[in-house]
C-alpha cells in the first residue's frame, strides 16, 4: 500500500440535483465540539484551545455567516452537528473524529458522540477514525481495540502533544517505544490509515518540534503498509510537507482548516497548494482531500469558494521546482471534494450517493436552510450562561 494514494485515478461523476455545481462533497474530518467550561479538565489549556477555535470562526468575510459566541461556545449535540453540516451546506457525506486531548475531559469531542453520529445517520457519516492519547500506553491500545469495535474506524486519529495531568507533553510520531506500538496495534486491528494533527499547535505552551511533519518520514518508511494524512497540512512547514508528498506515496494531506483560507484568503490558499505541489507536481493533487472539521465555521461559503476557485495566474508563471505546475482543473476538484479520500478508502462514490436519495437531509431540490436556522438541540449550559 505504499503507493495507495497514486494509483487508480478516478473522474468526475454527474451528480443527482442535490450537489454543489454538480461536485459530490465529502468532508474528511468533521467534530462534535464540546466547548464548556465544565469540560475543561486543564481550566488554562482548554479555555485557551476554545478561543482559538472562536477566533477561526469569528468574522467571516459575509456577515450572514458568522457565529455569535453564543451560538458557537457550546456542547455541540450531534443532531445540531448534523442539520448544520447537511441541511445548511452542500456537503454531501461526512467523517467524524472523536479527539483524546487530554485537557478536556471527554476529549474536547467524545467517542459516543461518534457512536450515535454512525448509529443516527449511518448513510451521512459514512464512518469515523479511532482517537487515543499516546501517553495512555496500554491503555491507549485498548481504548482503540474497543473503538475498532465500536466504531469499524476508517483509521486512527493522534496528536503529537498531551496533557499528563500537570502540564503538556509533545512526542515525535516516529517513536519506537511510545508510537510505534500504536501502528502495530493498529495493524492487527485492521487499520491501514493513521491521521496525524500537525502544523498548528493546540495551545500557548512550548512544543519543541512537534508540529513538524518531518518525523513522518521514519514512520512511512518503517510502516510502509500504512497511509499517512497529514492533518491541516501546509498551513505550516510548507517545505517538509512538499517534499514528504514527493517522496513517499503513502502520505496525503487532509486539509481541514484550509477551507478556511479558501473562504477568507483565497490567494494564501492558492499559495498554500501550489507550495505543497512545488516538489512533485500537479499529481499531489490527487493527494488532498476536503476537509472541514465541522462546526469551526460555517460549511458552505468555502464549498461556494472552492468549486469557483483558480490559481492566480502570476503564482503559476512561478510555480513548480522542476516542472511547471497545471491550472486546477474540475477534475482536479471533485477529486480533492470526494474521490481522493474514497479511493483510499475503498468506498464506492456511486453507492454513497444512492444511500442519501431520499433521506431526510434531501432537499428534493430545495434551497439550503439558512444559516444557523437549524440549530435547535437542547444544551444545558452556554460559556456565557
Amino acid at each position: 500500500m505504499r503507493y495507495g494514494f497514486q494509483a487508480n485515478r478516478l473522474g468526475f461523476f454527474e451528480g443527482t440535483g442535490k450537489m454543489i455545481d454538480d461536485y459530490f462533497v465529502l468532508d474528511a474530518v468533521t467534530h462534535a465540539y464540546n466547548h464548556l467550561p465544565t469540560n475543561w479538565e486543564d481550566p488554562v489549556l482548554g479555555h485557551a484551545m476554545v478561543e482559538l477555535a472562536w477566533h477561526l470562526a469569528a468574522d467571516p468575510p459575509n456577515s450572514k455567516y458568522a457565529f455569535t459566541r453564543e451560538q458557537y461556545l457550546v456542547d455541540w449535540q450531534v443532531p445540531d452537528v448534523a442539520n448544520f453540516i447537511f441541511r445548511e451546506s452542500d456537503t454531501d457525506v461526512a467523517v467524524m473524529h472523536p479527539l483524546a486531548i487530554a485537557s478536556f475531559k471527554d476529549g474536547y469531542c467524545s467517542v459516543p458522540k461518534a457512536v450515535e453520529a454512525l448509529d443516527r445517520y449511518p448513510s451521512r457519516f459514512i464512518g469515523a477514525y479511532a482517537c487515543v492519547d499516546p501517553l495512555k500506553g496500554k491503555d491507549a491500545e485498548r481504548s482503540m481495540a474497543e473503538q475498532v469495535d465500536m466504531l469499524k474506524p476508517l483509521g486512527l486519529k493522534l496528536y503529537p502533544t498531551s496533557w499528563d495531568g500537570k502540564g503538556p507533553v509533545s512526542w515525535r510520531m516516529d517513536d519506537p517505544k511510545l508510537i510505534y506500538p500504536l501502528y502495530e496495534q493498529a495493524q492487527k486491528l485492521g487499520l491501514t490509515t493513521v491521521a496525524v494533527h500537525k502544523a498548528v499547535p493546540i495551545g500557548p505552551f512550548a512544543v519543541g518540534d512537534a508540529y513538524n511533519p518531518s518525523d513522518i518520514e521514519n514512520a512511512a518508511n518503517d510502516f510502509p503498509d500504512l497511509n499517512f494524512e497529514i492533518v491541516h497540512g501546509g498551513l505550516a512547514f510548507m517545505e517538509e510537507t512538499a517534499w514528504l508528498l514527493a517522496r513517499f506515496g503513502n502520505i496525503a494531506v487532509n486539509m481541514e482548516i484550509q477551507n478556511i483560507l479558501v473562504e477568507r484568503r483565497p490567494r494564501a490558499f492558492a499559495e498554500v497548494l501550489l507550495g505543497l505541489c512545488r516538489v512533485g507536481g500537479t499529481d499531489m493533487l490527487d493527494r488532498m482531500f476536503w476537509g472541514s472539521g465541522g462546526t469551526l465555521v460555517h460549511n458552505q461559503p468555502a464549498l461556494e469558494a472552492f468549486a469557483a476557485f483558480e490559481f492566480p495566474d502570476d503564482l503559476l508563471q512561478g510555480a513548480g521546482l522542476f516542472k511547471p505546475i497545471k491550472q486546477i482543473t474540475r477534475e482536479n476538484k471533485a477529486n480533492i471534494f470526494a474521490h481522493n479520500f474514497c479511493r483510499l478508502h475503498g468506498l464506492d462514490v456511486e453507492v454513497l450517493k444512492q444511500g442519501i436519495v431520499g433521506d431526510e437531509f434531501d432537499r428534493h431540490g430545495a434551497e439550503l436552510a439558512e444559516p444557523f436556522s437549524t440549530l435547535h438541540a437542547t444544551r444545558s449550559e452556554t460559556i456565557y450562561a
